[in-house]
């Protein structure tokens, strides 16, 4: 138990780094990259305004299920669980 709560807490220690460089990563282009603020893409939004309206969203819910699914696989490794043929309705393994 207490070696799957370690490595859990490096994956979101991990997992969070990855998602504080891209939220600074926003403003810290705008300072850096002129064109960041100024370029025009799509219907006239700057890069800045799409990347804030829609990509750190799609970055958001990326990066969710990555952690999700990295952090449900090393707990069922670490902690066991049912296996591949598990059927939950009456807790026997599939004998296929």
């Amino acid at each position: 138990m207490d070696a799957s709560c370690r490595t859990l807490r490096r994956v979101a220690i991990g997992y969070f780094t990855v998602f504080l460089v891209v939220v600074l990563a926003v403003p810290g282009l705008t300072l850096a990259l002129d064109w960041w603020s100024r370029g025009r893409l799509i219907g006239g939004m700057s890069p800045n305004f799409v990347m804030a309206a829609v990509g750190l969203y799609v970055f958001f819910f990326v990066i969710a299920i990555a952690a999700a699914t990295l952090a449900n696989a090393v707990e069922g490794r670490m902690l066991g669980g049912p296996g591949p043929g598990h059927d939950p309705d009456n807790g026997q393994r599939d004998q296929s």
